[in-house]
């Protein structure tokens, strides 16, 4: 088998994923009004899907080298349809929590294998690819809000995007289920190995600490900002959903111009420099997005915390399998459970506080956690140049 069809499941299935990770945040609003949940219950369900993502993280970088990779994509894209369309279902606040543990167990999972396979079918170019198949998975975050206010249109009910997204799922699971019946090389790779990886190794070097703190810090500000900011806008800010939504674009589009162009910066910049630069880009935009509350100003601090954000990820685990290639599944373990930990701060802190001080003031806690990922970016490009 070619490299193009692996490439363009990956790529097909993080755009997807990418639309169903933000869509809880796009549908936050619309979701507590029927399921009648307070804000410390939205804190509580991200919680929850952060649990489930560190689960399916830590499993899938020990374990899913043991299997053929795109034999078990198509299994566990089937079983997120079908978590999907068990959600969409749903009554009471309760009934959500186990479903959407197991869904952020899948998902992550997902991008293990993603992130492997991208990695090593594309050794030679790896940064640029790793960054393209982010710039997919942004691509699909962008989608998000558009496509939610279009099925709006056709009918006002949350339940109709997870419907609509689980059925595109379904077609995925097809597509992969097509492609495990043919083998596939990977560069680098005579046969799949079968070893069990080890996150005690990788954790005895201190470069790749700072990853999981630089990641810790990237999940939150993503995550906090993905989850709270139409909420923040429309409850706090007194804009209706549709324009919160609208205006929450610019993010996921800043998000899409950076990981689509910062690998070109890279040799014009230099790997680590950029990152430094990229980091100072979103903790600004961080800052602008809580201290101007017009249309404007949230539209701008939006897009320069997408622009700073966005090339982050791709960076710093291109950065980090280039030290250590071999590791790969764990490092993207890594990756996601510490991103997963920053959303789950994120996520709770923001919905505790907010229960508290209401949720003008509760949003600070994104531009906090922007300098945090700022001190641990920056340590990371130190730590990886040495």
């Amino acid at each position: 088998m070619s490299r193009f069809h692996p490439t363009a499941l990956i790529f097909a299935s993080f755009m997807l994923m990418g639309t169903l990770i933000i869509l809880w945040g796009v549908l936050l609003p619309d979701l507590s009004t029927s399921l009648g949940m307070s804000s410390a219950d939205s804190g509580w369900f991200f919680l929850v899907m952060a649990f489930g993502t560190i689960s399916g993280a830590f499993l899938g970088g020990k374990y899913v080298q043991k299997f053929d990779f795109i034999r078990l994509f198509a299994w566990l894209a089937v079983l997120i349809a079908a978590l999907l369309m068990l959600l969409s279902q749903v009554r009471q606040f309760w009934q959500l929590l186990p479903v959407i543990y197991l869904f952020g167990l899948l998902a992550s999972v997902v991008f293990t294998i993603g992130h492997t396979l991208i990695a090593r079918l594309h050794s030679d170019n790896r940064a640029k690819m790793m960054g393209l198949m982010d710039f997919m998975f942004s691509l699909g975050t962008l989608c998000a809000p558009f496509l939610v206010v279009l099925l709006y249109r056709l009918e006002p009910d949350w339940r109709v995007p997870v419907q609509v997204l689980a059925s595109l799922m379904l077609l995925i699971a097809c597509y992969a289920g097509y492609l495990a019946r043919q083998r596939l090389q990977l560069a680098g790779h005579t046969d799949v190995p079968k070893q069990t990886l080890s996150y005690r190794a990788v954790l005895a070097q201190p470069v790749f600490i700072a990853l999981a703190l630089a990641m810790f810090g990237y999940g939150a500000v993503e995550w906090g900002n993905g989850n709270w900011f139409v909420s923040y806008a429309s409850t706090g800010l007194g804009y209706n959903t549709e324009q919160a939504r609208l205006v929450f674009a610019f993010f996921t589009g800043g998000m899409v111009i950076s990981r689509l162009g910062f690998a070109y910066l890279i040799p014009l910049l230099g790997a680590m420099p950029l990152l430094r630069l990229l980091a100072l880009l979103m903790c600004a935009g961080a800052l602008t997005l809580k201290l101007l509350d017009s249309q404007l100003g949230l539209a701008l601090g939006n897009l320069l915390l997408g622009l700073g954000l966005g090339g982050i990820y791709p960076l710093l685990l291109s950065t980090a399998m280039d030290i250590d290639s071999d590791n790969g599944p764990v490092l993207s373990g890594l990756s996601n459970i510490a991103s997963s930990l920053g959303c789950q701060l994120a996520g709770l802190g923001t919905g505790l506080w907010a229960e508290q001080a209401g949720i003008l003031t509760a949003f600070w806690f994104i531009p906090l956690l922007a300098v945090w990922l700022l001190g641990s970016a920056w340590l990371f490009s130190r730590r990886a140049v040495r």
